[in-house]
C-alpha cells in the first residue's frame, strides 16, 4: 500500500460518514484498472453490482472496467475496500435513494465525453483525483447531468487521507472536508 491507510477509529468514522442514512443507498465505483483482483472479489461477493461497460467484454477489458457496487454497512467487501481501497485511488463513493439498475443507467451516461475538437474521449469521473478537480468546475447544466439521482458524492483526499463530501448543489459544488484521523504507512 502505497496510500494514506484509515486506521480503526478512521474506518469506523468513514463508515459512518458513507451509511449515515437508513433511507437511501452507499455505492462504490471502483476503477478495475486500479483496483486488484476487483473481478475475483465481486464474484465472490455477496453484493449487488454491474459492469459500467455494457455487453459482453473481452477479459482483458473486464479486468479493468469500472464496476458499480451496491454496499453494505457491514460486510468483508466493504471492510475491504474501505481499508485497503482508501488512499489507493480506487474509485469513488455515491449515495442514492434509487436503485443499482437506475444508478447504473445514469452513470453510464457519462463515461465517454467529446473534447473541444469533437473527439470522444473515456472520462475516468470515478478516478477520485479527477471527480475532486472536475465537480467544482462544473456548470448548472454539468451539475444536472452529474449528479442526476446521486445526492452527495465522496472521494479520498490522497494527500491528507481525510474525505471529501461533495453534496449535489443546483448552483455550485463546493466540497466538505471530514476529518478521519488517518496515520501514514509505508
Amino acid at each position: 500500500m502505497n496510500g494514506i491507510a484509515p486506521n480503526p477509529a478512521s474506518l469506523d468514522r468513514l463508515r459512518q460518514i458513507l451509511f449515515a442514512s437508513d433511507h437511501e443507498s452507499t455505492y462504490a465505483i471502483l476503477d478495475g484498472a486500479s483496483v486488484p483482483g476487483l473481478r475475483l472479489k465481486l464474484h465472490t461477493a455477496k453484493e449487488e453490482w454491474a459492469c459500467l461497460y455494457r455487453g459482453e467484454l473481452a477479459p482483458d477489458l473486464a479486468e479493468v472496467a469500472p464496476y458499480l457496487i451496491k454496499l453494505r454497512r457491514v460486510s468483508p467487501l466493504t471492510d475491504w475496500i474501505l481499508s485497503e481501497g482508501w488512499g489507493n485511488h480506487w474509485g469513488i463513493f455515491a449515495i442514492s435513494a434509487v436503485g443499482l439498475e437506475a444508478l447504473r443507467r445514469h452513470l453510464r451516461g457519462f463515461l465517454r465525453v467529446k473534447d473541444a475538437t469533437g473527439k470522444i474521449l473515456y472520462f475516468r469521473y470515478y478516478d477520485p483525483r479527477v471527480l475532486q478537480i472536475y465537480l467544482p468546475t462544473c456548470r448548472r447544466d454539468e451539475i444536472k447531468t452529474i449528479y442526476g439521482p446521486v445526492l452527495r458524492y465522496f472521494a479520498e483526499d490522497a494527500p491528507t487521507g481525510n474525505a471529501l463530501v461533495f453534496p449535489h448543489d443546483a448552483a455550485k459544488i463546493k466540497a466538505a472536508t471530514v476529518n478521519l484521523e488517518t496515520v501514514k504507512t509505508d
